[in-house]
């Protein structure tokens, strides 16, 4: 398609989800639509919920901003990705996790303490911080601080709601709770990958 195209593009895939980046407004509606046509030709179709066109990068603020409007989101991999500044004014592209995904984990989370109810309580917080370790791993880069702490705040409210059903008319409040994560810490919600060190 770049000889076909104006101006500058780029593709960054994984796997089968990809986003492409046009310099041009209509060179992304022309490739869209050859896109399109092409998988037609082997039955298959873009998923239409999955993709769109916007404006994004250095120039799509102060272009949107005389129409009053914001530049758009996207979510890939995981994570929302959307037009930031860093501390001295310059733009920058930032990321957080995405709510469907931050919903799917925590649900995930729920379901697997639910699965566990009997498990001792150091055997359970044991496995857990293995959980939350890998989340971090993957989720605690740059910018995404509020991402992995909204994260790590649902996880230990949730550990709370199961300790007390665990304790069956024996309720376990806040200063209890507070002593045992004393006791057994949970893993930090730390940033892990910085974006200036790779």
């Amino acid at each position: 398609m770049k000889k076909q195209l104006r101006g500058e593009a780029h593709i960054v895939r994984y796997a089968d989800d990809f986003v492409c980046c046009f310099q041009y407004r209509d060179d992304a509606e022309k490739f869209y639509a050859e896109l399109k046509e092409r998988l037609a030709k082997f039955k298959l179709e873009v998923a239409a919920e999955k993709s769109k066109i916007i404006e994004f990068g250095r120039f799509a603020e102060p272009t949107l901003s005389k129409r009053g409007l914001r530049p758009d989101t996207f979510d890939f991999l995981g994570f929302t990705h959307y037009c930031g500044k860093s501390r001295n004014g310059r733009f920058r592209v930032k990321r957080v996790t995405s709510k469907k995904k931050l919903k799917a984990k925590l649900k995930g989370i729920k379901l697997w303490m639910k699965e566990n109810i009997t498990k001792p309580i150091v055997e359970l917080i044991k496995e857990l911080n293995t959980k939350l370790n890998g989340h971090y791993n993957y989720y605690g880069i740059t910018d995404n601080s509020p991402g992995i702490s909204k994260y790590a705040y649902a996880v230990r409210r949730a550990l709370f709601r199961h300790i007390n059903r665990r304790r069956q008319g024996k309720p376990c409040n806040f200063l209890k709770f507070a002593h045992l994560m004393t006791k057994y810490r949970l893993a930090p919600a730390t940033i892990r990958v910085s974006i200036f060190l790779s």
